[in-house]
């Protein structure tokens, strides 16, 4: 098999446009200093957990419940499509628990990094990129979700609030085109 850079840039751009840990940025240094801090390393790992779980056993999951990938994948692509809208029109589709008195893995880990809309991509890239590139996509992530837990005053002061909101709106684009190419592959499989 050859590398192929392209497909592992795709993957990891949209597990980062669906983590949108940069756009988590302004919660993230809400719920730091109401739990007195976030565990980087910890948060990480756990949610690389999850993630690299359900690339991996999320299959056999989808065969209990009587799916297919390719349903999970239009499904899939409904979500990314809905989570992108939300980035882009500013308005919560999505309602989060935000109990942040719990420990950080829960409101961080899950559901914030490994939350349903990354688990379901996880699942939908899985019907158009080999695990390999998909694998990859996850690790380059998780650094980025680490360094960006570890830096998150520095990113805020230098971002600002309408650079934060610039960014967010532009990752919205990109999931928003990412799900129509998911919808528009997998749809085609139910005509035959």
């Amino acid at each position: 098999m050859e590398f192929q850079i392209d497909q592992l840039l795709t993957v990891t751009f949209t597990l980062f446009a669906v983590i949108d840990i940069v756009g988590s940025i302004p919660l993230l240094i809400s719920l730091k200093e109401k739990m007195g801090g976030i565990r980087s390393i910890q948060v990480t790992l756990i949610s690389g957990a999850l993630m690299i779980l359900f690339l991996f056993a999320g299959k056999p999951f989808l065969k209990i419940l009587g799916l297919d990938i390719r349903s999970f994948a239009v499904g899939g692509s409904i979500v990314i499509f809905l989570l992108g809208l939300e980035m882009v029109l500013g308005h919560e589709i999505f309602k989060g628990d935000n109990n942040a008195k719990s420990s950080s893995v829960v409101p961080i880990a899950f559901p914030i990094i490994a939350g349903s809309g990354t688990l379901t991509t996880i699942m939908s890239l899985k019907a158009n990129f080999e695990e390999l590139y998909i694998l990859l996509g996850i690790l380059i992530n998780l650094l980025v979700v680490y360094i960006t837990l570890r830096l998150l005053k520095v990113i805020e002061r230098a971002l600002g609030e309408s650079g934060l909101l610039a960014v967010r709106k532009f990752f919205g684009v990109i999931l928003i085109a990412i799900a129509v190419k998911i919808f528009s592959t997998n749809i085609a499989a139910f005509g035959k």
